[in-house]
């Protein structure tokens, strides 16, 4: 039975990689696919993975009708036997049912790759339909680290190398590279909870005088030294 299947993990666990995996072992059998994407960090229209894979795709945007566009082409005469939808996270509910759709109607395996919660630690909307309609949820099994070297279950955005946790929930950047760089370049980073919880990045790790185990205590609050 055809499924709808949603490979869901964070920031670094390799989803896009899994998915040119599925694409390539697939076409490898003679199974032709379709691939959509959406926002994804190499621009419009193309798939890519952080180890430097990148095919081309059709861009998912705003408005988009993946069942209307399955239908006409294989009306058109051709051939689909699975789909791929990376950064699924970015999709409207209305494509996630759309996605559905496909699988039920069309008789089609559609393989949905995206991340659940966004840097305010929210269900995207699409992550959140594919939680609700998905016949499978398959959590990646490469997990992705804190720099704390715990597991990380978060992603945290930075602003010119500071983490925030306002602002518009979808704008497309990259895990950063050094941060505390100069400017106002958006990136992303992993995080474990509780790190996440402290606003605690790999940079303010580095830069702060505390470890960042150790908690700062008041003056009040810090108990009296009695001496013998």
């Amino acid at each position: 039975m055809p499924e709808l299947v949603f490979f869901a993990g964070t920031m670094d666990c390799g989803k896009s990689t899994l998915a040119l995996q599925i694409q390539h072992n697939r076409s490898a059998r003679g199974l032709s696919g379709m691939i959509f994407t959406r926002n994804d960090r190499a621009g419009e229209g193309r798939l890519s993975s952080r180890l430097g894979l990148v095919t081309e795709a059709v861009e998912a945007g705003e408005g988009f009708d993946f069942h209307a566009h399955l239908v006409r082409h294989l009306t058109s005469g051709g051939r689909t036997d699975y789909v791929i939808a990376d950064e699924a996270q970015f999709l409207e509910p209305e494509q996630v049912d759309q996605l559905a759709c496909v699988v039920d109607d069309l008789g089609i395996d559609v393989f949905a790759f995206g991340i659940t919660t966004d840097f305010r630690t929210r269900l995207f909307p699409g992550s959140r339909r594919l939680i609700e309609l998905a016949d499978r949820i398959e959590s990646l099994q490469v997990e992705a680290l804190c720099w704390c070297g715990a597991r990380a279950t978060h992603n945290a955005r930075t602003v010119g190398g500071r983490m925030v946790v306002e602002g518009a929930q979808v704008v497309v950047g990259d895990v950063a590279g050094p941060q505390g760089a100069a400017g106002e370049d958006v990136g992303y980073e992993v995080l474990c909870r509780r790190h996440h919880r402290r606003r605690l990045t790999a940079a303010a790790a580095r830069a702060g005088a505390l470890s960042p185990d150790v908690l700062p205590v008041d003056g009040a609050d810090a108990p009296a030294l009695h001496h013998g």
